[in-house]
């Protein structure tokens, strides 16, 4: 459990991934907030004001590349992590271009999955 009431947005168009990451998240204590799109992404974050941001690489409008990009390039969100979070078998390569925080493959383990945001958001 994590002591307070942690923020995590995900950006996720698979609806399976973002009900079972919810789930997972409201058990550790998070608010959590999801998005299927990247559309006016830094107005989204901005408005939730997130501790963390899981982020897929495959969305509709902006790719998690580009979207990761502007988050950074932004000065009152760039100190916010972004866990770069995709199936794709180049993630590290991909997190690395975006300016990404850290990485997590899918499909994942939920321990692994627990400790990765446990170690953004308790920090």
């Amino acid at each position: 459990m994590i002591n307070e009431n942690k923020k995590v947005f995900i950006f996720d168009d698979n609806v399976e991934i973002l009900e079972l990451c919810t789930e997972i998240l409201n058990d550790m204590g998070c608010e959590v907030q999801t998005s299927p799109t990247t559309n006016d992404v830094e107005e989204q974050v901005t408005e939730f004001m997130p501790d963390l941001i899981l982020m897929d690489n495959w969305l509709p409008d902006i790719s998690g590349v580009e979207a990761t990009k502007l988050i950074k390039a932004n000065q009152s969100l760039k100190d916010i992590p972004v866990i770069y979070f995709s199936a794709n078998s180049n993630i590290s390569e991909l997190a690395a271009l975006a300016g990404a925080d850290g990485y997590l493959a899918k499909p994942f383990d939920i321990d692994h999955f627990e400790e990765m945001v446990m170690k953004y958001v308790d920090a």
